[in-house]
């Protein structure tokens, strides 16, 4: 038993649901004369009739009224409704009264209007019925000679839709010869294009045929024609390889052409085809001429990733353009530009890097112009590219690092940070910069206005001032951007009852004699003796000297005590280092003495009313270190803190050297074929005849066999896997799926068998979906004789990275009982959120960003029988394939707790933060939590499910 399959849908118009229109009225809309409302109302039947209505009753009256009528959109309106409407009975036989319009349709192509013919060859094309179109086939033929090009070129595709119909070729054998006449005599582009079309997909060998003919003239033909010249190649050549050279040299003709959609897509063709350097070559320049060419930021976008892609697979290549990569940064998009840095990054070598970097330095200068509003943000980006740059070749340090030191003062924190943790990494390398560097961050450290950025130039300054000169220049920097002590002081009132506002005035006084001047709020000097101060004034901050103040000054008197920290260790290392470079003990009491009463303020100023809060209790407990430090100073202690430091420092270094080498180097071992796989010696072959490009191309593939390539990289044992059983082996009907993911979709491959005797009627695998899961295609009903089986596929489309269900059952009849419906209940099936998310790497700092900024945050107790931290760890990370941020270093040792960062990205490019904190309990019982951060809530979700489920498994 045959059954129709579900009617194809060939036309989309909105319908307002709301708007109901009823059969009466558009009969008798239709008989009447007015043709506005004769249009309007067989909209509304073509609306209704999309919308599921059937109106058998109005196809009498249409023949009858509107058949007739001369108006253009009514005969358009008229192919329409005859497109949609049921042609055929029950059992697939077309139906009498279709015999109606097949006069109608033949007066259509012979009328004398062009725009009649031309929208009825159009119909003619989504006809299925050959009853309908067997009479027509004269005057469709008739229609190629047509003097109108519109009329010409929809009848050429009614001839390849006829030609194409399952009894096509009986109803019209010379179909190919008569549209290759058509073609080589065609002027119309469009035309030729059809044609050529009908060639390609019902006689290639005549398309082959007129192409080698023609190969000459083929970039004088127009766009379309071009385009279906390269669909053409391309299904050749995946079919016969042998020939692919001599389609090649076409591919690289097309180069020249001047539409850029046909530029594009050879050079795709040519990529997809060949290995060949030269072709390679052609095709990079395309795209690089494209990238500069297209104003459109998509197609830049789209470019982009094309020319990421040949990075991957032509590295060697790709590093000649990558200049002309760099050009694309004139966008003003960030987007273009990250990916433009991205792909330029990974093409530098020691012969272009002179040439990137100084680009980098010109588009850093100009983003001091401040007229884009993202100027900031694009700064931050070229100095880490350079930063990547001075790593991987030190010797253009010294090019880059003074300009780009002009920039810790900048007002993006971001950028600045950038600039500072890049010139402390140089410093440590580059062991020749190092004077010049610390001259210079000396001479602007009074431009720095973040915290962070202060914290970090300070470190690198209590490291690196080793000389006696540098010493005393650190101290004198520090000291100036401190200002005069104390921090506070008391201010004279006039009255208990003074506006608390007034009280709070800071006021500007010289600590330094009883009698000093300070400046009033209105500006003016005043003279007043300290001790009234003190008897008669609550404490107020000061802001510094007569001069400017300080931005360290400004920072700590904010509150921040961390930085007061960093400022008392940066002190106390640099009088430690005087001591060892400085004769004058005179002198070092000095500055000791200095020392102490700045680390004393801070303490005073922290443990004050006058602050809203006051010094955390770290920030307290590590300047009175200092303190006791510089009153009594040991030689371990001396050495922890002017070696040890530095010494961590380096080998965090060596450690994040050691880890991108390994990087690098696993992804050097991939291996594509087995040491003793047989190799074939197509070399040996005669290479006569054969063009550079040709034998090029030759060269490239024997390669790629070589090095296994070709070979496909399934498993089987993998497959076997993502088989999953639908129902019990004692069910009527046994179905199991195979499972497949890609990206944004799903095939479940479901293998259905038969288990009885009967046959099986309309047999239906009914599916639906929970989460973020969508049905693509509605299910088809079966015929299954006795014990045996079908291939049904399904396809789902995935919008989001989140655990979804799949569930359904079988539904069918048996012969000996057609009207009861047997329902086999299937197994539900869960897509694993594994699929989606792959680990991936982040920088701490975007990590911690990233952190604070995602809403959804999932907390997972841990509850597990694994004993040890790491143990439990490696667990973890298995389980969730994330990637491990925290350094092994930071992981060594055994102290009974454990923190890490996960990290891993989602094809739809969703970020998923996990943080695991572990603790060992007095019975040896791991607790803690795992925490997991994403934007959405879907990822955050699934993610604690999986990790719930495995973690309980584990052994």
């Amino acid at each position: 038993m045959q059954k129709q399959m579900e009617k194809s849908c060939t036309l989309l118009v909105h319908f307002d649901k709301g708007a109901s229109s009823l059969a009466n009225e558009i009969k008798e809309a239709l008989e009447g004369n007015d043709v506005p409302l004769k249009v309007d109302a067989l909209k509304k039947a073509i609306m209704l009739l999309l919308n599921g209505e059937t109106i058998p009753q109005l196809f009498i009256t249409i023949i009858r009224y509107v058949l007739p009528s001369e108006d253009h959109t009514i005969q358009k309106l008229l192919l329409l409704y005859l497109e949609i409407i049921d042609k055929t009975d029950a059992r697939g036989k077309v139906l009498p009264e279709m015999i109606l319009i097949c006069q109608n349709l033949r007066n259509n192509l012979q009328h004398p209007n062009e725009y009649i013919r031309g929208v009825t060859l159009r119909f003619l094309c989504r006809l299925n019925e050959v009853e309908i179109i067997e009479p027509l086939i004269p005057s469709i033929v008739e229609n190629l000679e047509h003097r109108h090009p519109f009329v010409r070129r929809n009848a050429i595709l009614a001839v390849m839709s006829l030609y194409r119909l399952p009894d096509g070729q009986n109803l019209l054998d010379q179909a190919p010869e008569i549209i290759e006449k058509v073609l080589s005599t065609e002027q119309d582009h469009s035309s030729k294009r059809n044609a050529f079309l009908m060639l390609f997909n019902c006689s290639q060998e005549r398309a082959v045929n007129y192409l080698f003919t023609h190969i000459d003239r083929i970039n004088d033909w127009g766009e379309q024609l071009q385009m279906v010249v390269l669909e053409l190649i391309r299904k050749v050549c995946r079919s016969n390889k042998a020939e692919k050279g001599k389609y090649i040299k076409i591919i690289i003709s097309l180069l020249n052409a001047p539409s850029t959609a046909v530029i594009y897509e050879c050079a795709s063709t040519l990529v997809s085809l060949s290995s060949a350097p030269t072709a390679i070559r052609a095709a990079a320049s395309t795209y690089s001429q494209l990238l500069l060419s297209q104003s459109d930021n998509n197609v830049k976008l789209i470019v982009l990733d094309r020319l990421n892609e040949l990075k991957s697979s032509h590295r060697e290549i790709m590093v000649e353009l990558v200049m002309d990569v760099l050009r694309a940064l004139s966008s003003p998009n960030l987007d273009i530009r990250r990916k433009t840095l991205d792909i330029a990054l990974e093409l530098i070598t020691p012969r272009n890097v002179d040439e990137v970097v100084l680009m980098l330095k010109k588009e850093v200068v100009k983003t001091q112009s401040g007229e884009l509003e993202k100027n900031g943000e694009y700064r931050q980006m070229l100095v880490q590219a350079i930063h990547t740059c001075a790593i991987k070749f030190p010797e253009v340090a010294s090019t880059v690092v003074h300009l780009l030191m002009d920039f810790l003062g900048d007002s993006n924190v971001a950028s600045a940070m950038d600039v500072v943790v890049f010139v402390r990494e140089i410093i440590e390398t580059n062991p020749k910069l190092r004077v010049s560097i610390i001259t210079r961050l000396l001479d602007t450290f009074y431009q720095i206005r973040a915290a962070r950025v202060c914290s970090c130039a300070l470190w690198i300054i209590g490291e690196y001032c080793l000389s006696l000169s540098e010493v005393e220049s650190g101290i004198s920097t520090i000291n100036q951007c401190l200002g005069d002590l104390p921090f506070y002081t008391a201010a004279a009132e006039e009255g208990e009852g003074q506006d608390a506002s007034k009280s709070s005035q800071p006021v500007n006084v010289a600590a330094t004699s009883s009698r000093r001047p300070a400046i009033l709020a209105d500006g003016t000097y005043a003279t007043q003796s300290a001790a009234l101060e003190t008897a008669m004034s609550p404490p107020t901050l000061v802001q510094g000297s007569l001069t400017s103040v300080g931005n360290l000054r400004s920072l700590i008197l904010s509150g921040d005590f961390f930085l007061g920290a960093v400022v008392a260790c940066t002190l106390t290392k640099l009088v430690l280092r005087l001591e060892e470079v400085q004769p004058s003990k005179v002198e070092v009491n000095k500055a000791t003495t200095q020392a102490l009463l700045i680390m004393a303020s801070m303490l005073q100023l922290g443990q004050s009313p006058v602050l809203p809060h006051p010094i955390d209790n770290d920030s307290h407990d590590r300047v009175i270190l200092c303190i006791r430090l510089l009153c009594n100073t040991g030689d371990e202690i001396r050495k922890i803190w002017l070696q040890s430091c530095r010494e961590s420092f380096v080998k965090m270094l060596a450690e994040k050297q050691l880890q991108e080498t390994e990087e690098i180097k696993a992804k050097a071992q991939i291996s594509h074929a087995q040491p003793d796989d047989l190799i074939d010696f197509y070399h040996l072959k005669s290479r006569k005849g054969m063009s550079q490009l040709e034998l090029e191309d030759e060269v490239q593939d024997d390669l790629k066999r070589a090095t296994g390539e070709f070979t496909k990289d399934g498993d089987d044992a993998n497959k076997l896997n993502r088989i999953l059983q639908l129902t019990g082996f004692s069910d009527p009907v046994y179905a199991e799926a195979y499972v497949t993911v890609h990206h944004y979709d799903i095939v479940l491959d479901v293998t259905v068998i038969n288990r009885t005797k009967d046959t099986l009627q309309n047999l239906c695998l009914e599916l639906a979906t929970m989460g973020d899961l969508k049905l693509v295609e509605r299910p088809q009903n079966y015929t299954l004789a006795p014990e045996s089986s079908k291939q049904i596929k399904a396809n789902i489309k995935v919008s989001s990275t989140e655990t979804g269900v799949i569930f359904g059952n079988i539904v069918y009849e048996t012969s000996s009982n057609v009207l009861e419906r047997t329902v086999v209940v299937l197994n539900d099936i869960h897509i694993d959120i594994m699929d989606y998310i792959s680990p991936a790497y982040c920088a701490d700092a975007a990590f911690r960003t990233m952190w604070a900024e995602f809403e959804w945050e999932n907390k997972v107790a841990i509850n597990t029988v694994i004993q040890g931290e790491k143990e439990f760890l490696n667990h973890i990370i298995k389980s969730t394939n994330m990637k491990c941020l925290t350094p092994p270093s930071a992981l060594e040792g055994e102290c009974g707790f454990l923190a890490a960062n996960l990290y891993a990205k989602s094809v739809f490019g969703e970020d998923a933060l996990v943080n695991v904190s572990v603790e060992k309990q007095v019975d040896g019982k791991l607790s803690g939590y795992i925490r997991i951060r994403s934007k959405t809530q879907g990822i955050a979700l699934s993610l604690g499910d999986k990790i719930t489920l495995k973690q309980k498994g584990a052994a």
